[in-house]
């Protein structure tokens, strides 16, 4: 057997990353398996792309559940998994933390790329397209248009933050982590 024999923490150590996995978990407690500061983030993300679809059935009259997997739009989804991952990190490990300094950083670097670069590549996108309509006019073009709304405003990147700020204090209140 190469590198030795494969080790299995016993009941009650750590396994893995800290970060990321609790304890060993023979009972099968999944939500307690999996570290809350990513429950917090899928449910950021989750309330955001749901309010997405609420307000396009609120805008259009219709329910169009393409919203739960779209890129763009009020709030942003990004800022949203990104603030409600660091905000739950911040409130379990402490602000002190490591974890919570990379998380932060990493959360800030998301929320600038959402609403500078991504929204530039939308903006890119949309006149691509404007282009390709003009050419279509008068030469046989492929009728496949970019993707235009990819990137965000400030004010849904702001909104998104919010959301995942809310939606990670929200989780823990109702589902606090035993240490």
């Amino acid at each position: 057997m190469r590198g030795g024999p494969k080790k299995v923490a016993p009941e009650g150590h750590i396994l893995f990353i800290k970060p990321l996995i609790y304890k060993a978990n023979p009972t099968g407690e999944f939500m307690n398996t999996i570290h809350m500061a990513l429950w917090a983030g899928v449910a950021g993300w989750l309330v955001a792309q749901i309010t997405k679809m609420i307000i396009c059935l609120v805008q259009s009259r219709r329910l169009d559940f393409r919203y739960l997997a779209s890129t763009g739009g009020m709030p942003s989804a990004h800022s949203a998994l990104v603030s409600a991952l660091t905000t739950a990190i911040g409130l379990i490990e402490g602000t002190d933390s490591p974890f919570f300094a990379i998380s932060f950083v990493f959360a800030s670097v998301v929320m600038f790329d959402a609403q500078t670069v991504r929204a530039a590549a939308g903006k890119q996108a949309r006149l691509l397209n404007q282009i390709v309509d003009e050419l279509f006019k008068e030469h046989h073009l492929s009728e496949v248009k970019l993707k235009e709304l990819l990137g965000h405003t400030r004010l849904e990147v702001f909104f998104g933050m919010l959301t995942g700020i809310f939606s990670a204090i929200a989780l823990l209140r109702f589902f606090p982590v035993q240490g």
